[in-house]
């Protein structure tokens, strides 16, 4: 009988996005697909350096030592638009990092977005704007990696630690859009009326729930995950997000409501594998402390350029 990926967190992360690829980048950048295509044969032996998303990746498959090898709860593919001639170097790197990652695909260019429903992935990490957005144009949940200092892609310990921003990120975009377009007080107002009434879901709302049904299988202590919202949203704007978490059903183990001020000590303390959040101004900072990703909002001709 086939293999099932239907039922486990499936999670699609692009070459460069798992290892620090970004000086193979430049030459392609620069000298173009041959050059870089010559670059990696002849390095195949040469060993590659943990990127940026690594240490998430290495700490979800960690999930599935609590389980029976049936049972696996968390399946990781490379996705690359690599050729399979020069793959054998990634895969030499997976099998040095001990990574359990059996799967992969290799499109020689072609757009990856095309096969993210094919292996019914829920997360797409990338280092490119336009894949993340086409993957987001498919459905998928999908994040650009952010270049780090090569010391934040080291896993702090076995638990995966995953935060999130709120408004477009675990939320929709309705409420941050009233911020944008008519200031703090039209928004403030907005909260207070409807806090009662559920936020709509967001881009990742959906990876929060299917990590929220693992969690479920542990005691809260015992479980291998732990999740944190963090948001620049305050009091009273935090009773509507409480509101509508419980109305998910979902646990989040831990949520701060910072007013405005710098997320980047906060995450720092938290110790996130990752984080994702849709603003450059939080972004900037917090990459230098965690590994983080942006959740782009921009059309896919914008992001293109």
């Amino acid at each position: 009988m086939a293999y099932n990926l239907k039922d486990k967190l499936v999670v699609a992360v692009s070459s460069r996005a798992l290892f620090d690829l970004e000086a193979e980048n430049e030459i392609f950048e620069k000298e173009g697909l041959a050059a870089y295509y010559k670059y990696q044969l002849e390095n195949e032996d040469t060993p590659l350096q943990k990127g940026t998303g690594f240490r998430l990746i290495e700490n979800l498959l960690k999930i599935n030592n609590h389980f029976p090898k049936d049972e696996r709860q968390v399946e990781v593919i490379v996705l690359s638009k690599n050729n399979a001639a020069i793959s054998l170097r990634i895969t030499k790197a997976i099998s040095k990092y001990n990574l359990e990652i059996i799967r992969s695909g290799w499109t020689s260019g072609r757009d990856i977005s095309n096969y993210l429903n094919a292996f019914k992935v829920d997360l797409f990490l990338s280092a490119s704007d336009k894949d993340v957005v086409n993957a987001i144009q498919n459905g998928v949940a999908a994040a650009k990696i952010l270049p780090s200092h090569a010391d934040v892609n080291h896993s702090l310990g076995d638990q995966v630690r995953i935060a999130f921003d709120g408004d477009a990120v675990l939320f929709s975009e309705e409420s941050e859009l009233i911020y944008k377009k008519e200031g703090l007080e039209a928004f403030i107002e907005h909260e207070k009326k409807n806090a009662n009434n559920p936020l709509q879901k967001g881009p990742f709302a959906k990876l929060l729930l299917i990590i929220a049904s693992i969690q479920k299988k542990f005691e809260d202590e015992r479980s291998p995950i732990r999740t944190a919202l963090i948001t620049a949203r305050n009091a009273p704007t935090h009773e509507r997000v409480i509101q509508t978490l419980n109305v998910w059903g979902v646990r989040i183990d831990e949520a701060f409501f910072l007013g405005g001020t710098d997320k980047y000590e906060v995450l720092e303390a938290f110790g996130a594998d990752i984080f994702f959040d849709d603003q450059d101004v939080h972004l900037d900072l917090s990459s230098s402390v965690v590994p983080s990703a942006k959740v782009i909002q921009e059309k896919i001709d914008e992001a293109s350029h």
